[in-house]
């Protein structure tokens, strides 16, 4: 396979000047953490995939209108969060719960170290998914994808005081519903964030 040695800004204007092939090379080198912030957004694959092909849909033709106020992978970034958002947006009058893809008989066959971290796996997903989507797009980004609250803003297109608020409170939010499941023990409020996040980094795969 080759490579192609231009930066991502460079295939953005390629691609807007007419190369046919610019816009293919500039999402293959993005496509996984596209794809990984949009997983853990909308929660669900289907979702995911269909959010990502409407932001490279929407990318594709939009092309001409980056300014390069932003990096290229932080414009992209920007457009698949906000596609998710959308969806999620247009679901919240009609949630669903997604169940284990495993079979019980093959859950039951894990020891149960592995049992209890898939579980914990599926409650922190299920917190998430009770969080409005502006607040926990805030906390895939910056507790769970590992951007800066700088990083993030740009992304959400917002000041970096509103992500700061967001991530706060849906760490407050997501403390209570994890400490009322039993996953999170009674902490000091000082250290509820701290310690929602690291639940959130080990049981978020």
């Amino acid at each position: 396979m080759t490579t192609d040695d231009r930066s991502d800004e460079d295939l953005l204007q390629a691609h807007v000047a007419g190369d046919p092939e610019a816009f293919g090379l500039l999402f293959g080198r993005h496509a996984d953490r596209l794809w990984a912030v949009a997983l853990r957004t909308s929660r669900d694959p289907e979702e995911a995939a269909d959010a990502v092909q409407d932001a490279m849909l929407s990318a594709f033709r939009r092309a001409q209108t980056f300014r390069g106020q932003s990096k290229v992978s932080t414009w992209l970034h920007r457009i698949v969060v906000n596609a998710c958002l959308d969806r999620m947006r247009s679901r919240r009058a009609r949630p669903t719960v997604s169940l284990p893809e495993q079979g019980v008989g093959q859950t039951l066959a894990e020891p149960r170290d592995l049992i209890e971290e898939h579980e914990t796996r599926l409650t922190v997903r299920s917190a998430l998914l009770q969080l409005p989507p502006e607040q926990r797009a805030a906390v895939v980004l910056v507790d769970l994808e590992g951007w800066t609250v700088e990083g993030a803003a740009r992304v959400l297109d917002c000041p970096a005081g509103t992500v700061k608020s967001r991530c706060h409170r849906g760490r407050q939010r997501l403390a209570e519903i994890l400490r009322n499941r039993g996953e999170l023990p009674n902490v000091t409020e000082q250290s509820r964030e701290p310690a929602v996040g690291e639940t959130l980094r080990g049981g978020s795969a």
